[in-house]
């Protein structure tokens, strides 16, 4: 599972081979040169070619059905391996012709191999679950793939025939335009307008900009950057409101035809979530909401306002801080953290960070920001773009956790359930987050540093718990709103949008009219019913460090097996086996606990300074 960031190519730094070979990754451990790879290419081919064999015979028998079951594990195995491969070479330099060329035709031969391959899972969702258990008790080796035989035909009841599934594969594209033309007109030509920094400096507003334009202590810059963005979205709202609309009218049909009982509900099916989760997270979210408050108010007595704005609430309440952390120093900062999970855990980190997973440094052409990745058979990987900040440290600890998750599955698990989904993606990572950030608070005895280090975990519980709930409750809203009968537009979208700012963010906020556009800026609400699970991943992530605090080793051995369990069952019961139980409402509430009692502690030592 990757944790992908994407950011525009940055062509500063050294070139690669000025870096030293400690701190850039080492691809040679899955392929030693390109030789192996294209070698590996032809031989994904004749596998996909000898596939084909299956077609139309996976229902005569039980042997019949592991051996393509077993055929098809080797071909995807490659063929993500070759793939991988590729877009991490493009990665180390996007410049590069011969990358780019390499990275095309893995492209080209992922299309040839899913498009040879594509009668497979529809094949497999029409066999008869009598047939198949039958075979599962008598077929040696067909035991494995029990589980996700299991998921496979549960969706029986919500797939087509295949001429159906044929026909809608064919609109595929066409049924994804909205999304394609959104995500055009926001990175290709959305232009916002140059803005007066504090210096008196002309500046060039960017997606990338913004949000750090947002932390700055000149006010009227981060009024200025808050305008510029809002109103370029604002002339456009009718045509990006025909977009949504269109996306959210997608998801809705598509539920229809595959006899869901709403948008909502097919998405939540596809991971067995229960729709108790969503639903309890708004309402555990919205009467916990004086926390909120609270923090509000914090905020506004720590920047000596008379009245927040929506352009306040990301500055830092502390100033200007020098803490450098060298990455040799972040290295063993967050190996030292995690050393609470154990040896195994710990050993095999230590390994992944002296031993050539990670590409530190940004170099020229590299691409930037950062994510943890890698291929059945071989370590992850993590890429870095590391500038000897404290937040790059914490990307170290977040990434690594990825990582560790990966490494865990892949080492433990069959390549079928090596993998986990996106609803327990974010835990490990955020799980090192929050264990580093205990770590150096439980020991950093400077009062700035400290201050420093509440107001970043406040503030990651607020935009990712409280802030991804408010975005889940308006896709809820407009897909009702679809599902009923009634109309999309952009006012009725401003309405709802304001009205949830307005639920959440006052009295303490003076909501802005402006913010009624914000969500046009949201390219998640073109992927539905995704940024719950941030609020998820974190609720489960701080109740997991809760109980490896109060205990200790059994908390620990719960929470290996978790990182060892890739997707060999579903997402919830490999949390509660864990020791989080994810329909109940009690994780959401303690993560919100956490922000209330941190807010608190941060309140008492800025009043201290």
């Amino acid at each position: 599972m990757a944790s992908q960031v994407i950011w525009a190519r940055d062509v500063r730094g050294k070139a690669r081979q000025e870096i030293d070979p400690e701190f850039r990754w080492n691809l040679e451990d899955i392929y030693p040169d390109q030789e192996a790879w294209r070698k590996d290419a032809d031989r994904v081919r004749a596998l996909a070619e000898a596939f084909v064999q299956f077609r139309g015979r996976l229902n005569t028998s039980g042997e019949t059905l592991l051996h393509a079951l077993r055929a098809h594990d080797e071909l995807s195995q490659i063929l993500w391996k070759l793939f991988v491969y590729a877009k991490m070479k493009l990665d180390e330099d996007t410049t590069e012709s011969w990358r780019q060329a390499l990275f095309a035709e893995a492209q080209r031969l992922a299309a040839e191999i899913q498009a040879t391959t594509s009668f497979f899972y529809p094949e497999l969702v029409q066999l008869s679950p009598e047939q198949v258990e039958g075979w599962l008790e008598t077929v040696e080796g067909l035991g494995l793939y029990h589980f996700f035989l299991e998921e496979t035909l549960r969706q029986r009841d919500h797939v087509l025939t295949p001429e159906q599934e044929e026909l809608l594969a064919q609109f595929s594209e066409v049924l994804h335009a909205p999304s394609e033309i959104f995500e055009m007109y926001n990175n290709a030509d959305t232009v916002f307008p140059v803005i007066r920094d504090e210096n008196g400096e002309d500046v060039q507003v960017t997606h990338a900009l913004y949000h750090e334009l947002l932390e700055r202590r000149d006010r009227g810059v981060r009024e200025r950057a808050f305008h510029a963005v809002y109103d370029t979205y604002k002339k456009h709202r009718n045509t990006i409101a025909a977009l949504y609309a269109a996306s959210v009218k997608r998801n809705a049909v598509n539920a229809r035809v595959r006899r869901y009982p709403s948008a909502l509900d097919a998405a939540l099916d596809a991971d067995r979530i229960p729709r108790s989760v969503y639903e309890n997270l708004i309402r555990a979210v919205r009467e916990s909401l004086p926390a909120l408050q609270s923090y509000l108010a914090l905020r506004k007595r720590a920047l000596g306002l008379d009245e927040l704005r929506m352009w306040d609430l990301y500055v830092p309440l502390v100033g200007e801080i020098d803490w450098k952390v060298p990455y040799a120093e972040a290295r063993e900062t967050v190996l030292k953290a995690v050393q609470v999970f154990g040896d195994t855990y710990a050993s095999a980190a230590r390994e992944g960070l002296y031993g050539r997973w990670v590409d530190v440094y940004e170099t020229r052409g590299k691409r930037s920001g950062g994510y943890s990745w890698g291929t059945y058979g071989t370590h992850p990987y993590i890429l870095l773009n590391y500038t000897d900040s404290v937040q790059d440290m914490f990307t170290l600890a977040h990434e690594l956790g990825h990582s560790m998750h990966s490494y865990f599955s892949r080492k433990t698990q069959p390549y079928i359930y090596s993998d986990y989904t996106i609803f327990v993606a974010e835990v490990a990572s955020t799980v090192n987050e929050a264990i580093l950030y205990d770590d150096l608070l439980g020991r950093e005895q400077d009062p700035l540093r400290r201050a420093y280090l509440l107001n970043r975990q406040v503030e990651t519980i607020r935009t990712t718990l409280v802030a991804q709930t408010l975005y889940a409750e308006f896709e809820k809203r407009t897909h009702e709103r679809i599902e009923s009968g009634g109309a999309i537009t952009a006012d009725w979208l401003d309405e709802v949008f304001y009205d949830l700012n307005r639920a959440y963010y006052a009295p303490e906020v003076a909501v802005d009219d402006d913010i009624a556009h914000g969500w046009m800026r949201i390219p998640h609400f073109y992927s539905a019913f995704y940024v719950y699970k941030y609020a998820t991943g974190i609720s489960a992530a701080l109740a997991l460090v809760e109980k490896i605090r109060r205990e200790g080793d059994e908390a620990v051995a719960r929470y290996l097996q978790f990182l060892s369990s890739g997707s060999s069952n579903t997402s919830i019961e490999l949390l509660r086996m864990a020791g989080v139980d994810m329909t109940s409402d009690a994780p959401v509430r303690q993560a919100l606990e956490r922000f209330a009692r941190l807010t608190a502690e941060l309140d008492e030592l800025l009043a201290a300074r």
